[in-house]
């Protein structure tokens, strides 16, 4: 498999992650964390479903991670992970309808242009 296929299977299994952790949160606020209680309270929220499908993606995003990297420079495969940045704020304003303001879809408008510039081939 080629291995911008592979960063992108990764990129995919992230992104799921971010959305499934974002569904599994919704309605509840980790609050009032102390010493006392961070371990159980980590405990309760992670083992909420949509929470720990969402650490699974990222464990699974992990691995094609790895592959990637040890096939392709880091400095090439790594900035394509910024196009994880550009599907969350998308699905974000689309499924959770979130408000995306200007300013924020021209951010992502530059991290698309900063991702096309990296994908060139320099001769």
């Amino acid at each position: 498999m080629k291995p911008l296929y592979i960063i992108l299977i990764g990129l995919g299994f992230a992104v799921a992650g971010q959305m499934f952790m974002k569904q599994g949160l919704l309605g509840y606020q980790i609050t009032g964390i102390t010493i006392a209680n961070a371990v159980p309270l980590f405990v309760k929220t992670i083992f909420r479903p949509f929470v720990f499908l969402g650490f699974v993606m990222y464990l699974c995003s992990s691995f094609f991670w790895l592959v990637a990297i040890s096939r392709v420079p880091l400095s090439y495969a790594y900035p394509l992970m910024s196009i994880s940045y550009v599907l969350v704020v998308l699905l974000s304003w689309m499924i959770f309808k979130e408000q995306v303001g200007l300013a924020r879809w021209l951010g992502v408008a530059v991290i698309i242009f900063g991702v096309y510039l990296i994908s060139l081939k320099v001769s």
